[in-house]
């Protein structure tokens, strides 16, 4: 939509009077803010009920994502972006007296996602809007979401994050679109004339009620749907059980455990009621999504047999896996169809996203859990399971002894990776050496039975947000470089290599870079109280804190740095500031101890005389997309150090990638395609292959002790664990020692230590040679495109989805 600075004035006096009773002259940054977002809504409105309509008269096949996470960041900005009106509102906030980037921060971050895998579901939805696809999310309307990092004594303290507090101005609520869930109970068969009725009693009835979030396409007029579940409590059907009649205090609750259902993002699952509660939310999301979307598909077909030539169910990881059983129920006990036309209606509809290699992320419930919250359900997913086994073992006898491994229920644990990919048309990893793990080792036996469904689809980023809204100085140079067709077709950033070499663009980017940094910089100092040199290597390890993310790897650089310099005042290294943001999970207790390893290494490295000018170390606390975005366009070095293999495939890579960071990594994940593309000049690589791993984790010969005892460098680093370097307290640090040494060191920091440090070594060497650093940087950049998740998005929907551009 096309609008003057002044028309964007007169509708934003005339939205402020019409809903806040104010003049613009006593407005605060909020109330701008607020008025901002209704009148933009306004405009979006109209096309999100034109989508809709238009959606539903041609009846195209729709494709729905459901995920327990969607990290959108705020949308004030990204909205404005798409809308075409980011520079007529700024300029118009100006005039009125506002200073944009004030009026657009009132916005919380919100609070629906956590890491990667809510990030990359946010890429997703913005293009499939951006490409006038008919995709939409579906999710869970977290009251909290994952919690408020606070840094107390070096420590994290997790607070509730009432991103909802105040009103989120981008949602709708769809009361009129509520839908019931059950939990608990008993269930009885019936058979009669060969068919069985289901008789589901006694269960406890949960009120899910849609908010929509409309969420709009870079410069098209398509608005697709995220839709996300609120649980409520649901009093007039409500049974009271006390002997004296109605117990208002059950009553309560009742209210209190049906509202804790979408209360807070990844409840601890360390004890029983955690877990009771995260398996709660999992089938809330897929029973009241799958409800939605099969009322919308009813009101136009007849048969459910059209659904998978009109539906495509993708879940985003294992969380949503119930999916399968829960369409299952539908289509036999509700629409009354035998077994074998509903799973084939089911193993054609749902599409499944396997995200890890790591065993402790694939999802296991106890089977007594599920068939007691979940009885009808665990029902089915019995059979299924019955079914998949009797099949392997007359289909695939050479597998009959994997049988117990591949079972979906199994040693009492019901395996919910294993029932995705039974019950999906299509498994994908998420990059290549992620795709082939999967394929030639961790599902090795499930590639067997079902090869035509395994395939890849490299992760992407929406290059709008990450490249021409977070760093438009950037964008700008490159616009004027090659033109502004990168915008709709990122693979046109290609055309930067020819620039790689020029002195005058060279020139360019690192004024861009500088300002960026110092901008950085001037936010540390304001928020921190921690002056930092802009002329420093910004070195930057921003993602959640795990073990195989290894930032204990990165700290013993540090470390290691941190000693050379106190040994020799006279030692030589450029300028290095270590930024860090990360959370880790309340439960994780190792991930605790290493965010105050890094707090008290920052104490330390930032009041030695001896480093003060050579070394700087910052942790900025309550990492988030907002957080993300001030980071990301003044890195020099793009921290990827996960333990090969580890990393299914990594977004955040791509993002610096794309601000012109370069990267020093394992060749995990996404990295290594990264690799391939920029070429090994253009990335610093170190480490352990994803063979090397495996063949230590096979054969057993890796020994953490005798990397220890034979690299002083090593020793020297790891023993200040041990006293009171850091503390008086000697016991500090302990737990991380002995996790290494006694633990023999899961992923194999020491053993990737020395090759990390050569690596960091070559970093210091090519940074000297600005010119030299710069044409990597603009390599890096020019190949950036391949990482949209416009690519990725186009995969999925001609490769999976069979969707197709309105």
């Amino acid at each position: 939509m096309s609008l003057s600075q002044q028309e964007f004035i007169d509708l934003f006096n005339d939205k402020l009077t019409t809903t806040l009773g104010i003049r613009v002259e006593e407005a605060t940054n909020k109330e701008a803010y607020q008025t901002v977002s209704l009148l933009l809504k306004d405009i979006i409105l109209r096309k999100w009920q034109l989508t809709q309509t238009n959606q539903l008269e041609t009846d195209e096949k729709q494709m729905y994502y459901f995920s327990m996470e969607f990290l959108l960041g705020r949308l004030i900005e990204s909205n404005l972006l798409n809308m075409g009106l980011l520079e007529v509102c700024e300029n118009a906030l100006k005039e009125l007296g506002f200073e944009p980037a004030q009026v657009f921060t009132e916005e919380h971050d919100a609070g629906l996602g956590n890491g990667g895998l809510g990030r990359l579901a946010a890429c997703f939805l913005d293009s499939l809007a951006s490409l006038n696809l008919p995709g939409h999310g579906v999710g869970i309307r977290y009251k909290y979401g994952l919690f408020q990092q606070k840094m107390v004594d070096g420590y994290q303290v997790e607070l509730p994050d009432y991103w909802l507090n105040d009103d989120y101005m981008w949602e709708t609520k769809r009361s009129e679109k509520a839908v019931e869930v059950h939990f608990g109970g008993h269930v009885t068969l019936e058979k009669k004339d060969n068919q069985y009725t289901v008789h589901h009693q006694n269960y406890e009835r949960v009120l899910a009620v849609p908010y929509d979030v409309p969420i709009v396409g870079y410069e098209t007029d398509a608005v697709n749907t995220l839709r996300l579940w609120s649980a409520e409590s649901m009093p007039n059907s409500f049974h009271f059980h006390s002997p004296k009649g109605h117990d208002y205090y059950h009553y309560l609750d009742y209210k209190r455990s049906v509202e804790q259902i979408s209360e807070f993002l990844y409840p601890d699952d360390s004890y029983y009621e955690g877990k009771l509660l995260r398996l709660k939310q999992q089938y809330f999301l897929v029973s009241a999504g799958l409800q939605s979307i099969l009322k919308r598909f009813k009101s136009k077909h007849q048969s459910f047999q059209l659904l998978p030539q009109k539906v495509s169910l993708q879940i985003n990881d294992t969380h949503p896996s119930l999916i399968i059983p829960e369409l299952m129920r539908i289509l036999m006990d509700e629409e009354k169809f035998g077994w074998d036309d509903a799973w084939e209606i089911t193993t054609s509809t749902v599409a499944y996203t396997n995200h890890t290699t790591l065993v402790e992320a694939l999802e296991k419930w106890p089977t007594e859990m599920v068939k007691s919250l979940l009885p009808r359900i665990y029902m089915i997913i019995e059979e299924i399971n019955e079914r998949f086994c009797q099949s392997i073992y007359f289909d695939f006898p050479h597998l009959r002894e994997k049988i117990a491994d591949m079972a979906i229920i199994s040693y009492e644990q019901i395996h919910m990776a294993h029932l995705a990919i039974v019950g999906s048309y299509s498994v994908n990893g998420v990059a290549k050496l992620h795709t082939d793990i999967l394929k030639n080792r961790e599902m090795k036996n499930f590639y067997t039975v079902f090869p035509e469904r395994f395939n890849n689809k490299t992760n992407g980023i929406t290059h709008r947000r990450w490249l021409l809204n977070v760093n438009r100085d950037l964008a700008n140079k490159i616009t004027g470089a090659i033109g502004e067709n990168w915008i709709q077709e990122p693979r046109e950033l290609i055309q930067l290599i020819k620039y790689a070499d020029d002195a005058s663009f060279q020139k360019q980017i690192a004024e861009v870079k500088h300002t960026n940094k110092e901008k950085l910089a001037a936010y540390i100092k304001e928020h921190y109280q921690i002056t930092i040199n802009p002329n420093s290597i910004f070195d930057v390890h921003i993602k959640r804190l795990h073990g195989y993310k290894r930032q204990l790897l990165n700290l013993f650089h540090i470390l290691h740095l941190y000693q050379l310099c106190v040994d020799n005042p006279n030692y030589q290294m450029v300028p290095r500031t270590f930024i860090f943001g990360a959370k880790a999970a309340p439960g994780y207790h190792f991930a605790k101890q290493v965010i105050k390893l890094i707090t008290a290494t920052a104490e330390k490295v930032n009041n030695n005389p001896a480093t003060k000018d050579k070394m700087k170390v910052v942790f900025l606390e309550n990492y988030k997309v907002s957080l993300a975005e001030k980071i990301i366009p003044a890195a020099d070095l793009s921290e990827q150090i996960s333990t090969a293999s580890k990393e299914a495939s990594g977004t955040g890579n791509m993002k610096l990638m794309m601000n012109g960071a370069l990267t020093i990594g394992t060749l995990d994940g996404a990295n290594i395609e990264i690799s391939d593309m920029v070429g090994p000049k253009n990335i610093f690589t170190f480490g352990l292959t994803s063979d090397q791993v495996f063949d230590y984790q096979k054969n057993g010969q890796y020994r953490a002790r005798d990397i220890y005892n034979s690299d002083k460098r090593l020793r020297e680093v790891m023993d200040k664990l041990l006293g009171t370097f850091f503390s008086p307290d000697d016991v500090e640090f302990k737990n991380i020692y002995y996790s290494l040494l006694y633990n023999n060191d899961e992923y194999f920091v020491l053993r990737d230590f020395d090759s990390y440090v050569e690596a960091q070594q070559h970093v210091e060497q090519t940074y000297r040679n600005q010119q030299s650093w710069l044409k990597k940087s603009i390599t890096n950049m020019a190949h950036s495109g391949k990482f949209s998740s416009d690519r990725t998005i186009s995969e999925y929907a001609n490769q999976i989805w069979d969707i197709h551009p309105q």
